[in-house]
């Protein structure tokens, strides 16, 4: 039997793709560009949306919302991430492993919550266009978006202080490249059966739950659309929910495979690349989708691009 050993440790070695060396410069390259590529999309997103007035209603306000939160959730894990695969010692203190595992489990939990307030937005917007303004007032987004973050960040004080807690034994590798509640549960020493029921528990009221209630208003959102006489109208209907429902197939499509899925002998590897995909590829695709196919964010960009050059002048 290991000794137990309830000292915190200085560090730990976040494995990552360690058994796998020759993937680490190419992965190192597209982990670098994928995170240029998102602060550059996310923050042009927050800069337009609060410096353009046309742009200073609801949606653009959880959209920023939405942006904030994924460079928040790219800055807690990446440039760790960057680090370890260009360095031979692949090791994270203890205070940051535990930043991490608070951030990332804060912010996931938040972008669920928030996704399906993005999607009451919509179908307010869709099914009650005459009351819309009077419904989606200013003070009620505040209240939504500030709800979606303190349901986040509390869940994440009770997860990640229920797994912090945990007595660990001598080894500090952590099989994964980040610090994640699964990964973390392995380096203990007591049963930790509790702890997977709590996690699944978690995840099935931030992930399900949310993802019923988008798919509901989606439902009376459809109905809404097919009952527009015009081709133009409902094109431009479908247009403004688009967006949103391609981000949320990525967001919950991830975060379901990662969190919901039974184990299997290939979990391990499975969990890694899925969280790559959700920590690291949704957030800089998701400017991307709302740019390309919004034309009013567009117009809004060739608008402070164009304000930026006349002050230049």
């Amino acid at each position: 039997m290991n000794r137990v050993n309830e000292s915190i440790p200085q560090e730990f070695v976040l494995l990552g793709f360690s058994d796998q060396p020759w993937l680490e410069f190419p992965l190192f390259v597209v982990f670098f560009i994928s995170y240029i590529i998102t602060i550059f999309g996310n923050l042009t997103i927050i800069l337009v949306s609060c410096l353009d007035s046309k742009l200073h209603t609801p949606m653009y306000f959880f959209l920023t919302n939405l942006s904030l939160l994924d460079l928040c959730y790219t800055t807690s894990t990446v440039p760790q991430m960057l680090v370890n695969l260009y360095s031979a010692r692949k090791v994270i203190s203890y205070g940051g492993c535990v930043a991490q595992l608070f951030m990332f489990l804060a912010l996931g939990a938040t972008e669920c919550v928030l996704l399906a307030v993005m999607s009451f937005d919509r179908f307010v917007a869709i099914c009650r266009p005459l009351h819309y303004s009077v419904v989606m007032h200013r003070r009620l987004c505040l209240q939504l978006a500030a709800s979606s973050w303190i349901t986040g960040f509390g869940n994440s004080v009770w997860l990640s202080t229920l797994t912090v807690q945990l007595p660990l034994c001598g080894s500090r590798v952590v099989d994964h490249f980040l610090c994640e509640v699964p990964a973390l549960l392995k380096l203990s020493c007591v049963d930790t059966t509790a702890n997977e029921a709590e996690l699944f528990f978690v995840s099935v009221v931030f992930h399900l739950i949310p993802l019923t209630l988008i798919l509901i208003s989606y439902a009376f959102i459809a109905q809404a659309v097919l009952r527009i006489q015009s081709a133009e109208g409902r094109q431009k209907a479908f247009g403004t929910c688009g967006s949103h429902l391609i981000v949320v197939s990525l967001f919950y499509g991830t975060a379901i495979s990662m969190y919901l899925q039974p184990p299997s002998p290939n979990s391990k590897d499975r969990r890694k690349m899925v969280s790559l995909f959700y920590g690291i590829i949704a957030p800089m695709l998701n400017p991307l989708i709302y740019t390309l196919r919004n034309k009013e964010v567009k117009e809004a960009f060739k608008r402070l691009v164009a304000r930026v050059f006349l002050i230049k002048k």
